[in-house]
């Protein structure tokens, strides 16, 4: 049965070590200034997250020599060759059962549906196999960014980034759901709408509400309703329903003044990563928001330094610190 045998454990639980994918890909980054740029900004979280606990960089042997020299010596390199910047996507999903045994956990990931990136389609089973680890199709085809676990039997996920014919065509809401809790070994799902085709993602829940702890959620919310915003729109449904469904929510505005003019790429304060010790997150330049961010993050991590990076350049490409990690519980 889903949750008696293994269960995904929640992101602050304790990490063995953390994954993360360099990116090449010249089809969207090219082969100058713009992809070190990028480059640039995954160092950073790296060598970051390195200060906390072991990171793991995904990357083709022939990319090893400029990513070393941008990387921390704490930071591994593995000759696991990625496309792509976004290992909570494409990168290996843990599961753990009674006896601390790891497991991973295959959901297909096709390129958000859109795009073809054939090595990271190929990140999670090749990771399985360098450790030696069992690996288990989930049947279903989606990313970890599109689900948000508790730990303790519960997931929310937006069912624009599921139950869409870009991943599982001709598969159910009710379908979906029983692969997605067998694939966690969670009991019980919570589902917002989301917003398909105006994003790569299809609105990914990890940029909007995360679990913070049994029963908690930080979510991001302006006070104000936004008149004619699907986003928006499809927010204050799922807050009404966390709320519900007797859970804890707090909610955070979206950076208003920030270094990021367009309003449509402004970063997530919820994309962050929890790591031994430490949470990582994102500032945006606005700092009545960025406090207020601040503020929350100490508030529901009260025992974990926190760091807050510009990743701009991430929130540009339509994603955050959470999107570019992926945990291998300890």
């Amino acid at each position: 049965m889903a949750g008696e045998e293994f269960r995904v454990p929640p992101e602050e639980a304790p990490h063995q070590l953390t994954f993360m994918q360099w990116p090449v890909t010249p089809e969207v980054y090219g082969t100058g200034h713009y992809r070190r740029q990028v480059q640039t900004v995954i160092a950073r979280i790296a060598n970051t997250v390195a200060e906390f606990e072991p990171v793991v960089m995904l990357a083709a042997a022939g990319a090893h020599g400029r990513a070393r020299r941008m990387l921390s010596g704490k930071i591994e390199l593995w000759d696991i060759p990625a496309d792509d910047l976004w290992c909570r996507d494409s990168g290996p999903l843990f599961a753990r059962d009674g006896s601390g045994n790891l497991s991973v956990r295959q959901l297909n990931f096709n390129g958000w549906g859109r795009y073809w990136l054939p090595d990271d389609e190929k990140i999670a089973a090749r990771v399985a196999e360098r450790l030696g680890l069992p690996l288990y199709d989930s049947g279903i085809v989606g990313e970890a960014g599109g689900a948000e676990a508790d730990g303790h039997g519960l997931l929310m996920a937006n069912e624009s980034s599921w139950v869409n014919a870009n991943r599982n065509p001709g598969l159910s809401r009710k379908e979906v759901e029983q692969a997605l809790l067998a694939a966690y070994g969670a009991e019980r799902m919570i589902w917002g709408k989301g917003v398909k085709g105006q994003d790569v993602t299809d609105d990914h829940i990890d940029g909007l509400a995360r679990f913070t702890g049994e029963g908690r959620v930080l979510m991001m919310l302006d006070a104000e309703p936004l008149p004619g915003d699907p986003y928006d729109a499809s927010a204050r449904k799922l807050h009404r329903k966390l709320l519900d469904q007797g859970l804890q929510v707090d909610t955070l505005p979206w950076p208003e003044y920030g270094r990021i003019e367009d309003p449509e790429s402004q970063g997530s304060y919820v994309n962050y990563y929890v790591c031994n010790g430490g949470v990582i997150a994102s500032e945006s330049g606005d700092k009545h928001t960025d406090a207020q961010a601040a503020q929350a993050l100490r508030r529901h991590y009260p025992d974990r330094e926190l760091v807050m990076l510009n990743t701009d350049l991430l929130s540009e490409l339509g994603g955050g610190i959470h999107c570019a990690t992926q945990q291998m519980p300890a």
